[in-house]
């Protein structure tokens, strides 16, 4: 399938890598060259534009930080939608609040085109192998249309229901992985303060009660597991920054249903604390230097 990628940050990068390994024609574009120049030695082409990309492909995707930065690609005077050609798929990758998404559907439908939203879950290394989680909204039989094409990014391909209900799973999943890291990293570094060894501590955690992928799989006390961000300064994975804009769009989300969401409030303060105190670029897990003497 000839397929456009707009987005080639940490995540969308080796995502479009394993569109490229799995035969699809891929066209790219970026407002970074270097990653750009990555993907055409893999054998990408590279496109000017989200207009003259869109005007040469089947299915364009889009993996961007906001819904402010969809909005500019899809709807700028160089946008994709400036450029599409009536029939044409997209699929949103970004996490964004599930209104912006069912606006960008409609947007898309007065084209003769369909948009589904398909945030993912994995992080980075998941990203890599391919293994991501795809949470689908939009209808039964452009899930069915798009899962071929999700499968070479990713494991498991859910359809959540309609336009937007990919990324209420999303922001869902997120709320709560903001919420079990700051608990993971305040029992952590209360361990360490009362004196255990903190790789014996996350041993007990990870084969009792308080087991949870924020201690088994991404612990945030240095050490733990090599291959966890924590054990290389915190570099790479999911910035801080980033995890504080989805815990605010699950605040807004919360707010216009009337839903009380009191844990990932004080989770929203925790790291807007950090982002405050310089962390923003660091992963998420960073949270623990909340709570840990310099």
């Amino acid at each position: 399938m000839k397929i456009g990628f707009i987005g080639l940050g940490n995540m969308g990068a080796p995502m479009a890598l394993n569109l490229l390994k799995a035969g699809h024609s891929l066209t790219v574009f970026d407002l970074n060259d270097n990653v750009v120049r990555l993907l055409t030695d893999a054998g990408a082409k590279s496109a000017g534009s989200p207009r003259a990309l869109a005007s040469e492909v089947e299915l364009v995707m889009t993996m961007l930080p906001e819904a402010s930065h969809v909005r500019g690609v899809l709807t700028g005077s160089d946008g994709v939608f400036a450029g599409v050609r009536q029939g044409t798929t997209l699929i949103d990758s970004s996490t964004i609040d599930p209104a912006s998404v069912r606006e960008f559907s409609a947007l898309a439908a007065q084209r003769g085109c369909t948009l589904v939203d398909a945030p993912v879950s994995g992080g980075t290394g998941g990203a890599a192998a391919g293994t991501l989680t795809f949470m689908v909204g939009g209808n039964r039989a452009d899930y069915d249309r798009m899962r071929p094409v999700l499968s070479a990014m990713g494991r498991n391909i859910v359809h959540c229901g309609d336009t937007g209900t990919g990324q209420v799973a999303k922001i869902c999943n997120n709320l709560i992985l903001g919420i079990t890291m700051a608990g993971v990293a305040e029992a952590m570094a209360l361990g360490d303060a009362l004196g255990i060894d903190a790789k014996i501590l996350g041993g007990i955690i990870n084969t009792s009660t308080g087991r949870c992928w924020s201690s088994d799989t991404y612990n945030p006390f240095p050490g733990v597991i090599g291959t966890a961000p924590s054990s290389r300064r915190y570099t790479g994975g999911f910035g801080t920054d980033l995890m504080l804009k989805d815990l605010g769009l699950a605040a807004r989300a919360a707010k216009s249903v009337r839903q009380p969401a009191f844990m990932g409030a004080l989770a929203q303060q925790l790291y807007q604390a950090a982002s405050a105190r310089g962390d923003g670029n660091l992963d998420f897990s960073a949270i623990i230097r909340l709570y840990r003497k310099a």
